[in-house]
């Protein structure tokens, strides 16, 4: 259970937001002014915050959950967590005076947790319930498995005729189709249940309106297509984790073989991208023992966001158990024994260079590898041209960063985080640059999200 002595950051808080309005709008609700009969005690925060109705939103949050803090408010917002959750946290997190502590909840706020809590035990026998229906489940899963790979074959069979007649034709042919040519492919990998190829075709139709020497770019990508559609149709000759790194690549489900490792798991990032039907949310860990940074990976449908979240810079006391594939660095969230709670330590930093060579050994395993998981030790961010770059404090190399890491206003606060002087940064490293997710100041300090 968490402590209540030990209250969050504000960053921690404002790291839970399922998006930007939704992180602008708790902050104006971080104050005191709306609330009333807030309190917190028994692993939870509560408090009644007014709207625009007669009757105050009810608002609580269970941060005693091992699975993470779970959200419950009266307001008719879809997004978990609402805005008057994010407010109530930041109020919470500023201090004693507007949340006091050792407090008993109201009864409306009793009531949910009670009921939630009571759910957890139930649930998790039910899983180990050994019914007839579940011993029958495994052999529907090998059916609807073989099944699939035979749609699956098809499509990268048709794919690669598809790219031969791309080649024979010539580039120039892929530029005056447009995105009707792939969007139309994508299509097809969709009805194949091969999302993976489904994505990197789309991919494909923006390329020729990318700049200049655009054609070696996309016969790059071309290139790396037909190596996965090859991977597929010989999987039978390949190694068993470049067999699974195809599967992977493809998007074919799969399930954690790797034994369960428990330890204490820093949360180091955690951000979200969407399209028009999914919202993946990543959640990079590190884990203090075995010195592992692993990836949990979670989905919302419909325009919600995942439920699974993680305040940057708390740890976790959990199992993780690895997927199948190269590298192996997604992983499973299995059972967890304590809720998160604030953690000092932090990974340990490397070079610039240690950092590219690290992509370079991956890139052996998984070729379609576009960055790997980096914690920059020393190292300050410099402007170059109308570009920026992390600079070694203590060597003449440097890592530049990627176009999407420009725009983005994390940039500004490595900047003023920096001030000219040595940080510690995490991030993703690969052939476009390095992303940075999370930093450090020099010596002692909180962890600041910059996604």
């Amino acid at each position: 259970m968490t402590e209540q002595g030990v209250r969050w950051t504000a960053d921690q808080v404002l790291a839970l937001a399922p998006d930007a309005a939704s992180r602008k709008a708790g902050s104006r609700l971080g104050v005191a002014g709306p609330w009333s009969g807030a309190g917190s005690g028994k692993g939870s925060v509560w408090g009644l915050c007014k709207g625009s109705g007669s009757r105050p939103y009810q608002t609580v949050v269970d941060l005693a959950d091992v699975a993470g803090p779970a959200y419950r408010c009266s307001c008719p917002s879809r997004k978990f967590p609402c805005k008057h959750a994010l407010g109530l946290l930041l109020l919470w997190a500023g201090g004693d005076d507007a949340v006091p502590g050792s407090a008993q909840p109201p009864d409306w706020a009793e009531q949910w947790l009670a009921g939630r809590r009571g759910r957890e035990a139930p649930r998790a026998a039910q899983a180990d319930d050994g019914s007839p229906a579940r011993a029958a489940a495994p052999e529907g899963a090998r059916r609807r498995a073989e099944r699939r790979a035979e749609r699956v074959t098809a499509g990268a069979t048709e794919l690669e005729q598809r790219l031969t007649d791309l080649l024979r034709g010539g580039l120039a042919a892929a530029e005056q189709a447009g995105y009707g040519l792939w969007d139309e492919t994508a299509a097809r990998m969709v009805d194949a249940q091969a999302p993976g190829l489904a994505a990197r075709v789309r991919e494909l139709g923006a390329i020729p309106a990318s700049g200049a020497g655009w054609p070696a770019r996309l016969l790059e990508e071309c290139a790396l297509l037909h190596l996965l559609d090859q991977g597929w149709l010989r999987r039978d000759t390949l190694p068993d984790v470049l067999a699974a790194t195809v599967r992977s690549r493809l998007g074919l489900p799969a399930t954690p073989d790797g034994p369960p490792v428990r330890d204490r798991w820093l949360v180091l990032a955690q951000y979200d991208t969407a399209d028009a039907k999914l919202t993946t949310r990543r959640i990079w860990l590190y884990g203090a023992g075995s010195g592992h940074t692993r990836l949990l990976l979670s989905y919302g449908a419909g325009g919600r966001a995942p439920e699974t979240a993680l305040p940057v810079g708390l740890a976790l006391d959990a199992d993780l158990s690895a997927y199948p594939g190269a590298g192996r660095s997604r992983a499973a969230l299995g059972e967890r024994f304590a809720a998160p709670a604030p953690a000092a330590f932090r990974p340990p930093g490397v070079t610039a260079t240690e950092a590219a060579a690290r992509y370079g050994e991956a890139l052996c395993d998984d070729p379609w590898l576009e960055s790997v998981p980096v914690t920059l030790g020393r190292v300050i961010p410099v402007p170059d041209g109308d570009q920026w770059q992390l600079a070694d404090a203590d060597t003449d190399t440097a890592l530049p960063l990627t176009r999407a890491a420009l725009s983005r206003a994390g940039l500004w606060r490595l900047v003023a985080l920096s001030g000219g002087a040595p940080v510690t940064v995490f991030g993703e490293s690969g052939h476009r640059g390095f992303t940075p997710l999370t930093a450090w100041p020099e010596g002692t300090g909180d962890a600041v999200p910059l996604c």
